[in-house]
């Protein structure tokens, strides 16, 4: 998996769950700018919002999912965290501290609400929640090629599923354009994708690193689209 522009790794962190010292905190109010810079980016590079789900008592962030049902031009859904970005990331020198992320799901999803009942279904979501507010809660950072285990070991998402991990990694279904968003204040937020990995890419990533990850990629179809019968590229 190489962008548009050849980007290649800048880092191979691996965040993991772990116990957590501060108790739950409320989030204070929200950021209108930002959340308003958010909205027409999604717009611009992605299109109309179809509808968005919220969060009414948020830990740290105030925390919604922007869902963009399938177009001509991008036939799947795509969801964009809003939220992320009130807060900085804890980063060090020459990196945003500020990022939003996003995953697209095949336009066959079933994004109802009954639906959303079933694990199987409601992994992504959940998954984009708990990436988004992780660096806020262990003052830490996300940025590309970062990966996080879901535990330790690493376990599926939900039964049934075959992914335990996930990739944070440049879009590349998208123009250069839409990988920055930026307030009316000038506020910089990257927006960055979310890739699930099997067990054994996981593993991989663990113990040898981006670079072999993405050379195993290479055998494979891999983007910020979702494919849930993808097999693993190890």
């Amino acid at each position: 998996m190489t962008t548009s522009d050849g980007q290649r790794p800048a880092g191979s962190g691996i965040l993991r769950h772990a116990p957590r010292e501060q108790q739950w905190e409320p989030a204070v109010g929200g950021d209108e700018e930002t959340a308003e810079a958010i909205d027409r980016h999604i717009e611009t590079h992605f299109g109309p919002i179809a509808s968005v789900w919220h969060e009414f008592a948020s830990d740290l962030v105030n925390l919604h999912v922007y869902l963009v049902e399938p177009t001509p031009d991008r036939p799947y859904y795509t969801l964009v965290t809003s939220g992320m970005s009130e807060l900085p990331m804890a980063v060090p020198d020459g990196h945003s501290p500020y990022a939003e992320l996003m995953i697209s799901l095949p336009a066959d999803w079933p994004l109802s609400a009954g639906n959303f009942r079933d694990d199987a279904v409601s992994w992504p979501l959940g998954l984009l929640k708990m990436a988004a507010r992780l660096p806020h809660e262990y003052r830490s950072w996300l940025g590309p090629w970062h990966s996080i285990p879901n535990g330790q070991p690493a376990e599926p998402y939900a039964p049934g599923v075959p992914f335990a991990g996930v990739l944070i990694a440049p879009m590349i279904r998208c123009a250069d354009e839409a990988h920055t968003i930026v307030t009316a204040g000038g506020k910089e937020i990257s927006l960055l994708a979310l890739v699930p990995l099997h067990p054994a890419e996981m593993d991989l990533k663990v113990t040898s690193g981006t670079d072999a990850l993405l050379d195993a990629f290479s055998r494979v179809d891999v983007s910020e689209l979702f494919d849930p019968k993808r097999a693993s590229s190890v």
